[in-house]
């Protein structure tokens, strides 16, 4: 059975990473958001781009480099019997597997992975650490700063809402209020500020 508490296990076996998984949180948030929105709106599309954004990395701290992630994760999950929908969508998220990127749901995972990312970092730097300080606006003002984030690729953020279909703002502003929902969880709150 692959459901959210299958793939939450599978990513913690691998990633021992407090901001790996934390990102893994976040895109999963915004996966959900995205299927409310671009997918069939049922429970299970939800769970289902839930669980992809979970996992989409968490072969990534063992085998960071391009000859390896996400394809021994891929190994791992056709292993583990993990359906070719999921497995599929893993691999397209990453542009030098040369898989592309046909559904919904593989789109919205490019989309929201590197820009997920991006938010969080945009949110780090404000006085209070939290999301709540985070919109659009500033995101694109960041995004502008080569120097900030720098391992965040600009270009798939953006590449990423023209895939979707949508307004790059509308899609930023979109995965921020996703994120919101878990701030908490991210440590994004508010409560790192007061603990510093």
């Amino acid at each position: 059975m692959i459901d959210r508490e299958s793939a939450w296990c599978l990513l913690t076996e691998f990633t021992q990473s407090e901001s790996l998984r934390k990102h893994a949180l976040a895109v999963e948030a915004c996966m959900r958001a995205c299927a409310r929105k671009f997918g069939n709106g049922c429970a299970e599309d939800e769970d289902l781009w839930g669980v992809v954004g979970l996992i989409h990395d968490f072969d990534y701290e063992r085998w960071p480099s391009l000859d390896d992630h996400p394809y021994k994760g891929n190994e791992i999950l056709k292993e583990h019997g993990w359906p070719e929908v999921i497995t599929r969508a893993v691999m397209s998220h990453a542009e030098y597997t040369g898989v592309t990127r046909d559904t919904p749901m593989e789109k919205a995972l490019f989309a929201c992975d590197e820009l997920a990312g991006f938010i969080t970092a945009v949110a780090l730097i404000k006085p209070s650490k939290s999301l709540a300080e985070v919109d659009a606006k500033s995101v694109r003002k960041r995004m502008k700063d080569k120097a900030f984030a720098r391992k965040v690729n600009r270009e798939d953020i953006v590449q990423g809402a023209a895939d979707l279909g949508v307004d790059l703002d509308e899609h930023i502003a979109y995965c921020i209020e996703a994120m919101k929902g878990i701030a908490d969880k991210l440590g994004l709150d508010g409560s790192a500020a007061k603990t510093a």
